[in-house]
């Protein structure tokens, strides 16, 4: 069974209140034992924020980070922000924490190699979607299979902790593990990943450049390590006026029905439909960003 057929769908409750299932564009990613930065990150309009527990909490203020998290989920009320708790790989306290926590949340889990380490999670944290994130060769190479555990419901990328691995940051090579990466989670049914963060902050036309190579590749969306740079994430996947006029020209011909030819010499049928009800909904999710 694949991780899109076994996933929290529109509708379903985990915790206090549904998983919102519609894009994911822009995500922001907030230290853990930062709790003052906790809804003013929900304030920036981010379709995801993901409270770290790992790379960007010290290793003496990470009781301090869980209990933060943990008592902000069961206060708080997000709207339709999706909240990931990203945890430290072969850290129980971290699973020990959260499975007390009655609350809506998805986990984020790094440095996933097999389906052991999202089983690991997943019987300790039961009834929260995954996302596996890959940073080692060894869990690209394996990604179609994690992709089917009925847990995991989104896919991920580390590129800095898998530039470490092997040994270089080549386009090339990272360009390799994003297509991996998409062909399992589209094989599973899985929406297609969020690209990772770039993490030259000022660098915004850096930024631009590698958000729009990862959305050639097929990618849909960034995370951001910082809030100046979700409007540039937002601004690359925005599908343009003529984009949009395309996708709702298409979606009248075919609820019309019959074979017709749009006004740009494109011949409509069914193999267009997936296409354009992307580019629509997408749009509608990029509204107020």
């Amino acid at each position: 069974m694949s991780g899109g057929a076994a996933g929290a769908g529109a509708g379903e409750t985990v915790g206090s209140g549904p998983i919102v299932t519609g894009p994911i564009v822009t995500g922001l990613y907030v230290p853990g034992d930062r709790p003052e930065r906790f809804d003013k990150a929900v304030a920036t309009g981010a379709h995801l924020v993901i409270l770290d527990l790992e790379d960007a909490v010290a290793e003496a203020q990470r009781e301090f980070a869980r209990e933060s998290v943990a008592t902000w989920l069961r206060a708080g009320e997000h709207g339709s922000t999706v909240i990931q708790v990203r945890v430290n790989a072969g850290e129980p306290r971290d699973l020990e924490v959260l499975a007390a926590v009655d609350a809506r949340f998805e986990i984020r889990v790094p440095k996933v190699e097999s389906l052991d380490d999202v089983e690991a999670v997943a019987s300790v944290v039961s009834g929260h979607p995954i996302t596996a994130l890959f940073e080692t060769a060894r869990g690209i190479e394996n990604a179609a299979v994690v992709a089917a555990h009925p847990a995991v419901t989104r896919l991920a990328l580390g590129e800095s902790d898998l530039a470490s691995d092997l040994g270089t940051s080549a386009p090339e090579a990272m360009d390799y593990a994003r297509v991996r990466v998409l062909f399992a989670a589209r094989s599973a049914g899985l929406a297609a990943p969020m690209l990772s963060a770039y993490p030259r902050i000022r660098d915004l036309e850096g930024l631009r450049r590698d958000t729009e190579r990862g959305r050639d590749l097929g990618w849909v969306g960034r995370n951001a390590v910082h809030p100046s740079q979700l409007a540039v994430i937002a601004g690359v996947f925005r599908p343009g006026a003529d984009q949009l006029d395309w996708a709702r020209d298409v979606l009248a011909a075919i609820t019309a029905g019959g074979v017709t030819t749009l006004a740009n010499g494109d011949m409509v049928d069914g193999a267009m439909l997936g296409r354009a009800e992307k580019i629509v909904t997408l749009a509608r999710a990029l509204e107020r960003s």
